[in-house]
């Protein structure tokens, strides 16, 4: 790597594959914000299977749990080049990180709250802090405990699998629909009545988060820490012979699983069988996370995926902005403040919608940073991290 490189802070390949990842997180949180029987444990009330349920599955399969370790991988790679930035300023990284931390959760909390009960940067500013306790460990220390979080938080969903086999299914379908029936009231009705839904559905949101998508956060944050400290990224020599064998555990262990995780959750929903399903995602879903990553590596070397790597490029700069903009579309087009479309749509048309919001972010994301250095919560971050107001706009 030349030094003129060594000397930029932003890498292309980075940045389009978190613009990337932002498509892939919309397709899963849009399925959330057009329905109430979405993550019910009894599922959709219409039992027979069709178009709408091969849609759920290919959403299931190619982007649940996927693109947010795709994000949290991203996230730790993020972490070095921070610790870089400090380093270039001549001042202390810790300081700065936790300030940065600390207004990732006060806007995580806050999006969580208004716009979207299913965030996730409360969690990433916590997970971040967490992640410094492995800032000097070596390369063998961060594989391995990456691969224990998977592997321990597996075992336990395993577990419980075995504990709801052995006791009976404990499905409550009366339940759920009265659950679906105030959820709907609440999501039709007026902002506030939206608020009280969303403090309501945190309490069992952030169960989830800890005993599914944090560990595997983590473990990815480490592993993108990992990847960071080498400049992986950075540096196309050095990933390219590793691309070919990522696309192939992709290919066949990563897909393959996440096809019986899919089915278990569609055709056994609220069973044991979902919930080994679940289990095998967990070890299984970072080979097809890292397949995804090679193969967008591989396209962006092409002369086309040049093209899509500059378009997805300002998208992935600014992807804090465009993440809570998103829900900020979502919620307008489902809620009751705004269009009210929630339960109205197929899930073909929510996919639709899904592509329209993002060619849209595309689009702005292009003439924003056109004009500006920083997304509009990038910049407030950066303010935070670095205790100034930075810059904001280009000069002409």
């Amino acid at each position: 790597m030349t030094s003129a490189s060594q000397k930029v802070t932003r890498i292309a390949d980075v940045d389009a594959l978190r613009g990337f990842a932002l498509l892939g997180i919309l397709q899963v949180n849009i399925m959330a914000f057009a329905s109430v029987f979405y993550g019910l444990p009894t599922g959709e009330p219409e039992q027979s299977f069709g178009f709408n349920d091969l849609v759920h599955l290919f959403i299931s399969t190619i982007f649940e749990m996927k693109f947010y370790l795709l994000f949290s991988f991203l996230f730790g790679y993020s972490v070095t080049l921070q610790m870089q930035s400090a380093v270039r300023a001549g001042e202390p990284f810790i300081p700065r990180f936790l300030r940065r931390q600390a207004g990732l959760w006060v806007i995580g909390l806050l999006h969580a709250v208004l716009l979207f009960h299913g965030d996730i940067l409360s969690t990433y500013a916590i997970l971040g802090v967490v992640l410094l306790l492995w800032r000097n460990s070596a390369d063998r220390t961060l594989i391995k405990s990456a691969v224990w979080l998977f592997s321990i938080t597996a075992i336990l969903w395993a577990s419980l699998g075995v504990l709801q086999w052995m006791v009976g299914e404990m499905q409550d379908p009366a339940q759920d629909l009265l659950n679906a029936q105030y959820a709907y009231t609440a999501y039709t009705g007026s902002f506030s009545s939206v608020i009280m839904q969303h403090l309501n559905e945190l309490k069992l949101m952030w169960l989830i988060l800890l005993l599914i998508q944090a560990p595997c956060a983590l473990a990815m944050f480490l592993l993108g820490f990992l990847a960071g400290k080498h400049q992986f990224l950075a540096q196309p020599d050095q990933y390219r012979p590793y691309l070919e064998p990522a696309v192939k555990a992709g290919l066949f262990i990563g897909l393959p699983a996440s096809l019986i995780t899919a089915l278990t959750a569609l055709l056994s929903t609220g069973t044991y069988w979902e919930i080994f399903g679940l289990a095998l995602s967990l070890v299984t879903a970072p080979f097809l996370t890292f397949g995804i990553i090679a193969l967008m590596l591989k396209f962006f070397g092409t002369e086309r995926g040049l093209f899509w790597r500059d378009a997805l490029a300002p998208a992935g700069r600014m992807a804090l902005s465009n993440y809570l903009l998103q829900s900020l579309i979502c919620g307008f087009i489902f809620y009751g403040y705004g269009l009210a479309l929630i339960d109205q749509t197929t899930a073909i048309g929510n996919v639709l919608i899904g592509v329209l919001i993002f060619a849209f972010q595309l689009c702005f994301s292009h003439w924003w940073m056109k004009h500006y250095y920083y997304g509009p919560l990038e910049w407030l971050l950066r303010a935070l991290t670095i205790g100034r107001w930075p810059d904001l706009k280009r000069k002409a």
